[in-house]
């Protein structure tokens, strides 16, 4: 079976929208977008545009969705779908969940809020090395509410995120240095989601489901904050909503996605985060991303396993 994945802000990068193939698909999603927004989705791309967490955020859903449009076109769509963060709302676009048009305009509000909240002095960053019991000491010596910091995504046993205030993620940073941790770097997120930070814009989020029709999913939708199946909208639309405001556990997504029987993980773009953490879990399969592939080399890929499914 075929996973997509869709990740989250910190995969972006400049010129990411014109690189998309050249397809009708494509143009279409593109088109889709300019009507939704009023506005010019390829000039979201620019390094300078991509500043700004709304722009950010719209980039990868336009890419996500485009991207598994074009595969779906050639008979090469997936089983079921997974997204980090953002990438939850590509994910529900491909899985029918929302309509496209729809996922454009929460998707800027979302960005909108985010970047209004906390417009500066808060991000997160990766710690590697360390469990979570290593981590999670480490982060209750910093945190207060005058400094706050959280464990924000559970990516991999020795791969988490922290998300915060810029100097109390220097404190847990430089403690978590001492005691082994082998890497750590601050990510391209200039706010800190998957934590209570985001309680309030949550709230605002799920208010602006109200006007918009969900659907069930028309395939597999893995929330990566439940860790579990997804079927029921309203259910859908709670993930979606609040997913900011939620840890992220990317870890036993991907276990789950493998357990129902997912066995090729495609990454949409951009970037190859979720590639490289999915692949811890694969131990039979292959988890491969769109950028820096061969098209032709997924497609065939993709046919099959495709082919394998229905032997």
């Amino acid at each position: 079976m075929i996973l997509f994945t869709f990740p989250g802000q910190g995969a972006q990068h400049p010129g990411m929208l014109h690189s998309l193939p050249d397809h009708p698909t494509v143009a279409r999603t593109l088109d889709e977008t300019f009507d939704a927004l009023h506005d010019d989705p390829l000039l979201l791309d620019t390094s300078k545009a991509l500043e700004s967490t709304r722009a950010v955020q719209l980039c990868l859903l336009v890419a996500g969705v485009a991207m598994a449009r074009f595969f779906v076109a050639h008979n090469a769509g997936p089983d079921m779908v997974a997204g980090l963060s953002i990438g939850a709302y590509p994910a529900a676009v491909v899985a029918g969940v929302l309509e496209y048009a729809d996922a454009v305009r929460l998707v800027a509000q979302r960005g909108q809020l985010m970047e209004s909240a906390y417009p500066h002095g808060y991000g997160m960053t990766a710690i590697i090395g360390l469990n979570r019991y290593q981590l999670e000491p480490l982060i209750a010596r910093v945190h207060t509410p005058a400094t706050p910091v959280y464990l924000a995504n559970l990516n991999a046993h020795t791969q988490f995120v922290i998300a915060g205030a810029d100097e109390p993620m220097r404190l847990v940073t430089r403690l978590a240095l001492t005691q082994g941790a082998t890497k750590v770097e601050r990510l391209a997120v200039g706010v800190p989601s998957h934590c209570e930070l985001f309680d309030a814009a949550a709230v605002k989020m799920s208010a602006a489901f109200s006007s918009v029709a969900v659907y069930r999913p028309a395939l597999s939708y893995l929330s990566s904050c439940l860790a579990r199946a997804v079927s029921e909208p309203e259910r859908i639309v709670d993930d979606l909503a609040n997913n900011m405001a939620r840890q992220v556990r990317w870890f036993e997504t991907a276990r789950l996605a493998w357990e129902r029987g997912a066995r090729l993980a495609l990454e949409m773009p951009s970037g190859s985060v979720l590639t490289n953490l999915t692949a811890q879990v694969f131990a039979v399969g292959q988890a491969v991303c769109c950028d820096n592939n061969r098209i032709d080399t997924l497609l065939a890929l993709l046919s099959r396993e495709r082919a394998q499914l229905h032997y």
